[in-house]
């Protein structure tokens, strides 16, 4: 769901461009382009999967060795859904559903490199 709406305010970005001001996040007074909304919404979710300077990554919860253990550092679990607070992964643990897509998600977050 996260994913589809991300889309979807890209979408509408799109079209409306940066004139359509709403506020973001809701009660802030703050007004931001819908595509600047869906930005944030991006790096957000992503970052469930990148690791801090410890190679902790929320999805982990307080499974600490896929932090710990290089054999596991490497190794990313696509969950079936995250806690909302934590960003703990639940569920089955290796789905290959919308969870697969925060790999565009990582891709549109990375640093650009100039083109050779």
């Amino acid at each position: 769901m996260n994913y589809l709406i991300i889309e979807a305010l890209e979408r509408f970005h799109d079209f409306y461009g940066d004139d359509l001001q709403i506020e973001y996040p809701t009660g802030s007074g703050n007004l931001q382009s819908i595509g600047d909304c869906a930005n944030d919404l991006r790096k957000r979710l992503a970052r469930l999967f990148i690791a801090d300077s410890e190679g902790h990554r929320p999805w982990q919860g307080d499974q600490s060795i896929y932090a710990s253990d290089p054999n596991f550092q490497p190794h990313q679990l696509f969950y079936e859904f995250f806690n909302g607070d934590t960003g703990a992964g639940h569920g089955a643990s290796h789905q290959t559903g919308w969870t697969a897509l925060v790999a565009t998600l990582l891709d549109r977050n990375r640093p650009k490199t100039p083109s050779k």
